[in-house]
């Protein structure tokens, strides 16, 4: 059983950042993809980042483009985003996701970890 485990979040001013951390375990992971979503307050929760597991592959919503970074260690099977240039509206509850193969929906969720950012 895959599992995923958040951690890295916090309070920052804005034009901070911040570094989070996902562990993964149970799985092989080789041809999956892994994501970032986010959800605010009131808000639905949308994607933020992707990496495909084998060659590392990214792609990033509009909204973080050129502020965040996705990456992964193989040998820890570890993934993380490294966010830059905080945002108040980059407040959320940050999810790592997974995703056996790179076409189709994300199956597998973290339970989040809370990012503030403060004006």
């Amino acid at each position: 059983q895959v599992q995923l485990v958040e951690s890295g979040g916090g309070l920052v001013q804005a034009g901070g950042s911040l570094r989070l951390s996902c562990a993964a375990s149970g799985g092989t992971f080789r041809g999956y993809a892994m994501g970032w979503f986010r959800q605010a307050p009131g808000k639905e929760r949308e994607f933020v980042a992707q990496i495909i597991w084998s060659g590392g592959m990214t792609s990033y919503a509009d909204s973080v483009k050129g502020r965040f970074t996705i990456s992964r260690d193989n040998a820890k099977n570890m993934v993380y985003l490294q966010m830059n240039s905080l945002k108040p509206e980059d407040t959320a509850i940050y999810y790592c996701a997974a995703k056996i193969q790179v076409i189709g929906t994300y199956t597998y969720w973290g339970q989040g970890t809370q990012v503030t950012v403060s004006s």
